[in-house]
């Protein structure tokens, strides 16, 4: 079963990338959820923190507001959580000079 592109709000996600660590890349799952999630949508994800970190810089990169927040039984925990939102932005328009050139 296949879901449309922007069709959730919210996503939740426990410990997947530990779980699918050895059969799918971490940026496959998240350029599903990037396009499943709708533009201003926000992601919840809990997971190890060394795993947190890896998706923190991949979502950096995709243009999505993220940080790390650690977990509700304290900071030693090495499970983390992370908050994450896919921001709505274009592609910048081109120049007025590059077009009266061509």
């Amino acid at each position: 079963m296949s879901t449309y592109p922007r069709t959730y709000d919210f996503i939740h996600a426990d410990s997947v990338f530990s779980l699918y660590e050895n059969r799918c890349n971490i940026e496959d799952i998240l350029l599903e959820m990037d396009r499943i999630l709708r533009p201003q949508g926000s992601v919840i994800l809990r997971d190890d923190v060394d795993v947190l970190l890896k998706v923190k810089r991949i979502v950096d990169a995709m243009q999505w507001d993220a940080r790390i927040a650690d977990h509700e039984k304290g900071p030693h925990q090495r499970e983390k959580i992370l908050i994450a939102v896919k921001k709505y932005w274009t592609a910048a328009a081109p120049e007025q000079n590059q077009q009266r050139k061509l």
